[in-house]
């Protein structure tokens, strides 16, 4: 049995959303940790982060990245037209 690839517009849309906040991620990171410490970092007020530095850079990285990924994701989603969107609600209730 084959597979059936991906949408290539929904392909398209993934890379223009999730490229652009892979670079805007290092570039806060860098921001970030010009001025924050990873070694002098606490648990909200409690004991410290005894983590790696590499470990603090890579799960910042992952973080900034999802939640710039995520804003990117919602502006995509809100700029589609609603009759786009009806237009594929009703072709669902018809199947």
């Amino acid at each position: 049995m084959l597979r059936q690839h991906p949408n290539p517009a929904l392909k398209r849309l993934a890379m223009a959303i999730l490229w652009p906040a892979f670079l805007m991620a290092g570039v806060l990171e860098v921001l970030v940790f010009a001025v924050v410490d990873p070694g002098e970092l606490h648990w909200f007020g409690g004991a410290v982060i005894a983590w790696p530095a590499q470990a603090v850079y890579s799960v910042s990285f992952l973080i900034f990245w999802g939640v710039i990924s995520t804003a990117g994701a919602l502006t995509a989603l809100l700029s589609v037209e609603s009759d786009a969107v009806n237009e594929h609600v009703m072709d669902d209730v018809a199947a």
